[in-house]
């Protein structure tokens, strides 16, 4: 990934700002989710323009001589049914006629786009590709909805994943990727697609909302992302204990906090920032590597481990080391500095990092 970047809408709608009759407070929604704020896109904003603010803000400080040769967008929430995302941001990036598709994995899609990303590269057929994901799930949520309205909120990451050499920090080491397709009634939105138009029937007055099974989802998660990283640590030889930063898909925090507890990573070496930005669905592990690359969190060198859960079912893991320097003399950070992030910015500070594909 050379440089990561981040973009979240609008200002942050705190727990006190969440609608009345919802019969939630601070306290209410902190304890059952861990999060204090999420962002909403607002009125006539949809998913490819917090995805062009993202990659706008990653590709304006890349190298003159590093063009982008295709362009992935991972979005569970796509600004038509047909076409895909991704053909209209690359033209409206001025980036011309090159390859562009979406990545439909749900929560998922920014790992499932890594792996892609990596084997495009790795088989030399492009030399840099940029890497999008982005939801707007407040466009999906049933405002009676409170259980998904409160952990839901908007945003965008954008990465570049470029050829390097082995060895090289910022190399891409393995993946671990899965799919349970029987699970699939378990997160999803019932109307839109050929599957309800097919059936002849009239849409039934709540199809076209996101629906979410939580207590179900929740086990699912834990147990997949969990089961997923061991497999990768068992894959490229590590044990729990070696991984520098853990970065998991920012679901909620009781999710977050028993991964890490059952895969054996010290909490002080997970990167989260669900507190302030919610669930972002496939945004939400971009978002986090940009607030934490513009922090100082990762530093060169790393031994990071990603892990995602989404609907489909679908998980995956990746592990990679990463960019800069290594710095012998780093210490780890403690918890507190972890979850710290400027509360004014809509634009997550962006790391310049270099990720490697081979």
């Amino acid at each position: 990934m050379e440089r990561v970047a981040g973009w979240v809408p609008g200002e942050p709608v705190g727990n006190d700002r969440l609608p009345a009759d919802w019969g939630v407070d601070d306290a209410w929604v902190r304890r059952r989710t861990g999060i204090g704020s999420r962002h909403r896109a607002g009125p006539g904003v949809a998913t490819g323009d917090l995805a062009y603010e993202a990659a706008s803000r990653l590709l304006a400080d890349a190298p003159a001589s590093g063009a982008v040769d295709a362009v992935l967008l991972a979005t569970a929430t796509p600004d038509h049914p047909c076409p895909g995302t991704a053909p209209a941001l690359a033209a409206r990036l001025g980036l011309g006629t090159l390859p562009a598709l979406d990545i439909a994995a749900v929560c998922s899609g920014f790992v499932y786009g890594l792996a892609v990303s990596h084997g495009l590269v790795a088989s030399g057929l492009f030399e840099r590709v940029l890497l999008v994901g982005a939801d707007v799930y407040s466009t999906w949520l049933d405002p009676d909805d409170r259980s998904a309205g409160v952990v839901f909120g908007d945003g965008a990451g954008a990465a570049l994943v470029a050829a390097g050499r082995v060895g090289d920090p910022g190399e891409l080491l393995a993946f671990d990727l899965g799919s349970d397709g029987t699970g699939y009634d378990l997160i999803t939105v019932p109307g839109g697609g050929s599957r309800a138009r097919a059936g002849g029937r009239p849409p039934e007055p709540g199809d076209a909302y996101f629906r979410m099974r939580g207590s179900t989802v929740y086990q699912h998660a834990v147990e997949r992302m969990t089961g997923s990283c061991r497999a990768l640590l068992d894959r490229i030889g590590w044990d729990p204990g070696d991984v520098d930063r853990f970065v998991p898909h920012q679901a909620n925090a009781r999710i977050l906090s028993a991964v890490a507890d059952r895969v054996g990573i010290a909490p002080q070496r997970c990167v989260t920032q669900v507190e302030r930005v919610g669930n972002t669905g496939a945004a939400s592990i971009p978002l986090a590597l940009a607030d934490a690359a513009g922090r100082g969190v990762l530093r060169g060198g790393d031994r990071v481990l990603l892990t995602a859960f989404g609907g489909g079912l679908t998980w995956g893991s990746a592990a990679l080391r990463w960019p800069g320097t290594p710095n012998t003399n780093r210490t780890a950070t403690n918890s507190t500095d972890m979850n710290r992030m400027d509360t004014n910015s809509t634009d997550t500070t962006e790391g310049t990092q270099h990720v490697s594909a081979r």
